[in-house]
């Protein structure tokens, strides 16, 4: 089995219940691919810190609110990661690509006509379960 990857992710909200997606780099692990923002947790540092870390460095966003929304695991072969999926529902600063990386917001029922990578469909699974009513 390959080397286990911890990700803090982040679904952020805005004010008219959007949620922002990033696209990934063609030359990344699942590149040209949509996904959630978020990053690696480094050494010693709590999930809540590497959520905070990533979106400041990833978006220029300082997140202020937050809760856990899901914890998923996904091996694709050539890397496995383990995702802590948080709701981001309270930010300072308007997001930026700060790395190049188109942004977009979207209404959640939108999520299903973009391509993620498998270990984000069980987030969107749970994102819609979450927001639509039933």
């Amino acid at each position: 089995m390959s080397k286990v990857v911890h990700v803090a992710v982040g679904v952020i909200v805005n004010a008219q219940q959007q949620i922002l997606i990033a696209l990934r780099p063609d030359d990344s692990h699942q590149g040209g691919l949509w996904e959630f923002p978020g990053g690696k947790v480094e050494q010693g540092e709590t999930v809540q810190q590497a959520l905070i870390r990533e979106l400041q460095e990833e978006l220029g966003i300082v997140a202020q609110r937050f809760a856990a929304l899901t914890e998923i695991h996904h091996d694709y072969g050539d890397k496995a990661v383990h995702l802590d999926v948080w709701w981001v529902h309270e930010f300072s600063g308007e997001p930026q690509g700060r790395e190049g990386q188109p942004l977009q917001w979207l209404a959640a029922a939108e999520l299903s006509r973009y391509d993620f990578p498998k270990a984000n469909q069980p987030i969107i699974a749970a994102v819609m379960q979450s927001l639509l009513p039933a």
